[in-house]
């Protein structure tokens, strides 16, 4: 999961054909000993990020529904989302591994690298429906580990009333250059331009990350004339006043509360924002963030993994794969997804979900073109990176250093 993203409770109606879909009896999150674990009886054990989710939830059905149609009991422990990444490099060493783990992408790499997980291909599981940008996020030295349950992803929101009012036609919006000289005129106009969150954490990075790679910029080369053209761009928005100082420190969150004040032309935010968005008032609209030169630029995948750890008795791994394939068929991805505020990982229920909401489109389209932080065989160099990356944007947001001497400092610290 992005840590960042917000979930809303399933609705009884979700909840029931969660349920039906899963073939569950159960009114539970199951239980059961480890003294029962054998392969393909007994009990189960998942782990999740989704603490939100108690026993009565949709969520916890489908887990003990999946159980029934395996002929397992499940036994489920739900956790923080970085809590559960250090429970699980614990229990790998210690041999007491989950038979089905669910992880945010990131730490996909890490676990793999740590050798606690087995690859998609150990436990024949087929992930050949799953979108390549999206699965990429869970391999590393040419093996996979694991499938994604569920993308979400960064597009800009826009204020159609501030838009209008300042005489910006937002289909103009392709590139850069167009995207500045709307922000111009909103400021003319007596409004407020763009938000974004700039904080430095791994948040900071994950919002600066879309502008990185559309400008054609590599993670591998921060001080690259690429990256300090797209650090360039948001340092001259904030000397214009296009956006306000108030980034360097804003977090997702606090961001959203500033578009949502109604002056912003834009904002940059994710998937899960849509439920605010709709409880705002604001007559709004989302497109893709633009690259340098036009198109879709590049955006960070947020949205977990389910992945099966490695066990000693190997002869369970058939039954943990059945887990995982009941957990990612298509209705099931279609039903949680929607719990999620995620964009499904597959072309066939992407399709569903904007047959069903059309508001999803954009969102559709900017996951089709998203790309995970650790791909490009990054793996467990990325938190490095990451770290000196914000820590450059907020050297530069705050003028302290120029751009170009912000990312080189980066580059030099990473190397």
């Amino acid at each position: 999961m992005n840590r960042f993203s917000r979930h809303r409770r399933p609705t009884a109606a979700a909840l029931t054909v969660l349920t039906v879909a899963a073939g569950a009896t159960a009114c539970s999150a199951g239980s059961g000993s480890s003294d029962t674990k054998s392969a393909g009886s007994g009990t189960y054990t998942i782990w999740d990020p989704y603490p939100q989710f108690d026993r009565s939830s949709a969520w916890a059905h489908l887990l003990d529904g999946c159980g029934h149609g395996a002929g397992v009991k499940i036994e489920r422990t739900a956790f923080d989302t970085s809590d559960l990444a250090n429970k699980a490099l614990l229990a790998a060493q210690q041999g007491n591994s989950p038979d089905v783990m669910i992880v945010d992408n990131p730490v996909v790499s890490t676990l793999s690298e740590a050798g606690a997980l087995t690859t998609t291909d150990d436990i024949k599981l087929d992930t050949s429906k799953v979108d390549p940008n999206l699965l990429a996020a869970g391999q590393s030295g040419g093996k996979t580990y694991g499938t994604p349950i569920g993308a979400n992803t960064l597009a800009l929101y826009y204020n159609k009333k501030v838009l209008k009012a300042a005489g910006v036609d937002v289909s103009s919006v392709k590139d850069w250059k167009s995207l500045t000289v709307a922000l111009a005129k909103v400021k003319a106009a007596g409004k407020k331009g763009i938000t974004f969150s700039a904080i430095g954490t791994e948040e900071g990075s994950f919002q600066f990350l879309p502008w990185f790679w559309g400008s054609g910029a590599k993670l591998t080369q921060l001080d690259s004339p690429e990256g300090v053209s797209a650090l360039s761009l948001w340092t001259d928005w904030l000397k214009q006043g296009y956006a306000p100082n108030s980034v360097i420190n804003n977090t997702q969150t606090t961001s959203w509360q500033e578009f949502a004040g109604g002056d912003y032309a834009f904002a940059e935010n994710g998937t899960w924002q849509l439920v605010n968005a709709q409880k705002s008032g604001l007559d709004y609209g989302v497109l893709p963030i633009p690259g340098a030169n036009g198109g879709n630029a590049p955006a960070p995948t947020g949205g977990e993994f389910v992945t099966v750890p490695v066990q000693k008795d190997t002869g369970r791994y058939a039954t943990s794969q059945k887990l995982v394939s009941c957990l990612t068929s298509g209705q099931n991805l279609s039903l949680t997804d929607k719990t999620l505020s995620y964009v499904a990982p597959t072309g066939a229920v992407q399709d569903k979900q904007v047959a069903a909401n059309a508001e999803l489109k954009p969102w559709v389209d900017a996951v089709k073109g998203a790309k995970g932080r650790t791909s490009d065989d990054l793996g467990t160099k990325y938190p490095k990176i990451s770290e000196q990356m914000w820590k450059a944007v907020q050297s530069a947001l705050s003028g302290s250093k120029s751009p170009k001497d912000a990312l080189s400092a980066a580059q030099s610290a990473v190397k």
